[in-house]
């Protein structure tokens, strides 16, 4: 049989009672003789209390603790998973990240993985034992420890899938699959038997929360197949259903796939707006704003910049809302005075509003019919981008459910 890796999320760890059932649904997969490997989170919630003791001491902890201390609450997850296994006659062993190990650069809080060595691992899948690993952790070159930052397990899954050639890498969450949209803004929405690789990319990286996006890119770039389902089910349902349940992130676009126009509805609250207001319009202005932005550690998304009049041009970005006051300080501070910009502006109350769908690449009128709809709701639009498969918008937080419901049906989601 084949190798298979697990990833299970901190709501199906989230008590030793889910626990035992997480080990009993891969003592079913390693019953019927797959080689396993499992990728579990810490404990719902327990990653937040270990970053808020760290808070009650100081608002700005050393960011290499914080990673030594976040990362205790994965090791924890692997231990009491793999007594779980064992209690019921299964021969499995834990290990940490740096155990592995996982190499990863040295970007605390958000590190990067670089390598992943299998041959501890290997020799024990070959002994027939089930090897758990820490997701969201690793070591980089000078032994400290580091994190992935939040959602990472999803990415340690997925790397240790790829590294270890795995037939297939099954993340197992509080949800059966990837929706249209999010069933709990639109109840019609639908769970989708399959998403190409590049729309789950998207998706991800415009709000969808099912997926890390890192762990997308990394199913992307080694062709690694990855399906979303829910652990939520009985852990003892039969294999055979289980294998083709949730949502398949493919890489092949299905035969049929230019029907299906639209695949789904993503948003995002997270997103806040800086203008810059009359920028001298000369070449390298652009860098002259974002270059300081990007070495703070900021990411930008959409970007506009106005027609030029009178030499001066209007310049404006958005940034995760997180990051809204220390980009706003930054903008106001050392960028308005280097540029003489005549004034700056933010709001930190817009979300982003996309439609995603490898359909587009040969159906017009898309974005027409989404402005259309937009403008029949009476939402204004702030700002647009576009890629081959999306068109997203920025527009007013207070709109956003009601953007979400008048697109999915006016896409006709709901009708499959």
């Amino acid at each position: 049989m084949s190798l298979i890796v697990h990833k299970y999320g901190g709501t199906s760890m989230g008590s030793t009672e889910r626990i035992k059932n997480v080990a009993k649904r891969v003592a079913k997969w390693h019953d019927a003789g797959h080689q396993i490997v499992v990728v579990p989170s810490a404990m719902s919630g327990e990653t937040n209390r270990l970053l808020g003791l760290a808070k009650e001491i100081t608002t700005s902890p050393d960011p290499r603790e914080l990673d030594m201390l976040a990362s205790t609450g994965e090791q924890a997850s692997v231990a009491l998973l793999a007594i779980a296994l064992q209690a019921i006659g299964k021969q499995a062993v834990s290990y940490t990240g740096w155990q592995v190990p996982i190499v990863t650069d040295n970007a605390y809080t958000k590190a990067r993985i670089q390598s992943i060595d299998d041959v501890r691992v290997r020799k024990d899948l070959d002994a027939g034992r089930i090897v758990i690993i820490t997701g969201f952790q690793g070591i980089d070159g000078e032994g400290n420890i580091t994190t992935l930052g939040r959602g990472g397990s999803d990415t340690s899954a997925v790397a240790v899938a790829a590294a270890l050639k795995a037939a297939e890498c099954l993340i197992y969450t509080d949800v059966d699959g990837v929706y249209t949209t999010d069933p709990r803004v639109v109840s019609e929405a639908r769970r989708l038997k399959t998403v190409t690789f590049e729309e789950m990319l998207e998706m991800a990286s415009l709000g969808s929360k099912v997926l890390q996006i890192r762990s997308v890119e990394f199913a992307g770039n080694y062709q690694m197949p990855t399906r979303v389902l829910s652990s939520l089910t009985d852990p003892l349902m039969p294999l055979e259903e289980e294998a083709s349940s949730g949502t398949l992130i493919s890489f092949e676009e299905e035969s049929d796939m230019e029907q299906a126009t639209i695949t789904g509805i993503a948003f995002s609250r997270d997103e806040a707006k800086i203008t810059v207001m009359g920028v001298p319009d000369r070449p390298g202005i652009a860098y002259q704003i974002l270059g300081p932005v990007a070495d703070a550690n900021i990411e930008v998304d959409m970007i506009i910049q106005n027609q030029s009049v009178a030499g001066v041009a209007d310049f404006t970005f958005t940034v995760p809302r997180g990051d809204y006051d220390k980009a706003m300080k930054l903008v106001d501070g050392e960028i308005k005075t280097k540029l003489g910009a005549g004034g700056i502006e933010g709001d930190a109350k817009v979300s982003k509003v996309s439609v995603v769908g490898v359909g587009m690449r040969s159906h017009v009128g898309i974005a027409s019919q989404m402005f259309r709809t937009l403008s029949e709701e009476g939402i204004n639009i702030l700002m647009i981008s576009t890629s081959e498969i999306k068109i997203s918008v920025l527009i007013d937080e207070k709109y956003t459910e009601l953007a979400v419901r008048a697109l999915h049906k006016g896409f006709g989601l709901e009708k499959g």
